[in-house]
């Protein structure tokens, strides 16, 4: 056993997908040229009056429900006050002293082990600008885009319930895919909508007391992530082997170098001297408005996997696998609605689909073969107008160019071959070409009976009738 041990805790920060801003009219959308997307508020003028949105409030309910927290009856927002450039007020409206949602949970599968992990509490605040560094050699100036300033933000902060990079990874998977199914945020990583802090500290095996802590702050991707979880537990171990103390502070990753890098000594509440947003009033949730969010709430990932099984007939192996993840859900159940054999289109998606989307580390929205396509390959294989073999060539290329299927075979002439006359002819020529192989089928060896149909069915390219092939092979080898 390892002499320490690490003990992780996360800060994930969402962007919840309001069509405006928390505390303005301004647009959320992603990709608008830089300051296009601003106005007094936002900008943090003199004299301005902020106004919470609803939606967003009612999406940071929505999320504390999902993740079991009690929900608090009056919040209230704080003023965090800290300079840094694309923070244009010189504070951050957030919530320090009645956090939306407190002591909640969150259960986890690692590796077939059920984790139940606790959550701290969910707080509503706004997001800061962005700061954008030239890639100009000698450049000493940033440029700042203020569209994404006040951008509604869901915090959740859990305890520091985990162990392990696989524990690490099953609590991100399982929040992203909560939230995508909650439908509060659209979680693309690569927009900035979910992004990651690490807590991570180290102590004796076996021990209860914690170490000291250390935060990686702006992690855009699981794989960073798992990274910086994987060096701060060597860096942290190699310092106190040698004696040394690992001291509180706030770190960042480089990527080119693969290590964390000091940021800053680690704040505590009080450094960002918080008070009452005198500007905002407090917010009443009442029962009966946490039971509206409640009755509004999609169906989640328990609920879908139950009706995957009832309404597909799908095994409860099938049935988890494909409700993980919510666009993975989706992509099955418009394949299943085009194509009536559920079962088939299950054993595709799992062989097939999430083996592309892993590779490519990409959502199923991004996949170039559509659920359609998907369902089209099923049907000509079900139809006997392609083979199982044909119909992976088909899959593969289809999967890559994103084109129809049905084009793909009647462009490279992949349809099955039915005609008996046609097998007939390659049978023969099989048989006679192969002496040694018929006697052994004929004294009884079944693998070589198969290996004989191999060939004839790459005389034909893949596109015999495999059922015509075995029947008219039995027929001429008494």
């Amino acid at each position: 056993m390892p002499r320490y041990e690490p003990v992780i805790g996360f800060e994930v920060h969402v962007e919840l997908c309001t069509n405006t801003k928390i505390f303005c009219g301004c647009s959320t959308r992603f990709g608008a040229p830089p300051n296009t997307q601003v106005c007094p508020v936002c900008l943090g003028m003199p004299g301005v009056l902020p106004v919470v949105n609803r939606k967003a409030v009612e999406f940071a309910i929505r999320t504390a429900i999902a993740l079991n927290c009690g929900i608090t009856k009056y919040t209230t927002f704080d003023r965090k006050n800290y300079y840094y450039p694309d923070l244009p007020k010189n504070y951050q409206i957030s919530q320090n002293y009645a956090s939306l949602g407190t002591s909640g949970w969150v259960d986890i599968d690692v590796n077939g082990t059920v984790k139940r992990v606790r959550i701290n509490n969910v707080h509503l605040e706004e997001d800061a600008g962005k700061l954008l560094h030239p890639e100009i050699p000698g450049a000493n100036y940033s440029l700042v885009d203020l569209n994404r300033a006040g951008t509604p933000l869901v915090e959740i902060v859990s305890e520091p319930d985990l162990g392990t990079a696989d524990e690490a990874l099953a609590y991100m998977n399982t929040l992203k895919n909560l939230l995508e199914y909650i439908e509060v945020s659209d979680c693309k990583m690569q927009e900035g909508r979910l992004r990651f802090e690490v807590n991570i500290s180290l102590r004796e095996s076996g021990a209860a007391k914690l170490g000291t802590k250390v935060e990686i702050k702006n992690l855009n991707s699981m794989k960073t992530a798992l990274k910086c979880i994987g060096h701060e537990t060597r860096r942290q171990t190699a310092l106190l082997e040698r004696g040394e103390k690992v001291f509180q502070e706030t770190r960042l990753w480089d990527e080119a170098a693969s290590v964390t890098r000091a940021m800053r000594s680690k704040e505590v509440a009080h450094d960002y001297r918080y008070f009452p947003d005198p500007d905002l009033v407090e917010i009443h949730i009442t029962d009966e408005w946490q039971e509206q969010v409640r009755a509004h709430l999609p169906e989640l990932p328990d609920a879908k996997r139950q009706r995957f099984i009832a309404e597909y007939d799908l095994p409860e192996y099938d049935a988890r696998l494909l409700t993980a993840s919510k666009t993975v859900a989706t992509y099955y159940e418009r394949a299943a609605a085009a194509h009536n054999n559920p079962k088939a289109i299950s054993n595709w998606m799992m062989t097939e689909v999430l083996r592309e989307l892993r590779e490519r580390d990409i959502e199923p929205d991004d996949f170039p073969l559509k659920p359609e396509g998907l369902a089209a390959i099923v049907e000509m294989i079900d139809d006997a107008r392609i083979s199982g073999k044909i119909a992976k060539d088909v899959f593969a290329k289809a999967a890559q160019s994103g084109r129809d299927p049905g084009e793909i075979v009647n462009a490279e002439g992949l349809l099955q071959v039915t005609d008996t006359g046609e097998i007939e002819k390659w049978v023969d020529e099989a048989i006679a070409e192969n002496p040694d192989m018929v006697a052994k089928v004929k004294a009884g060896q079944t693998k070589t009976f198969q290996a004989l149909v191999g060939q004839i069915m790459k005389k034909s390219r893949g596109k015999a009738n495999p059922a015509l092939v075995n029947e008219l092979l039995k027929s001429r080898i008494p």
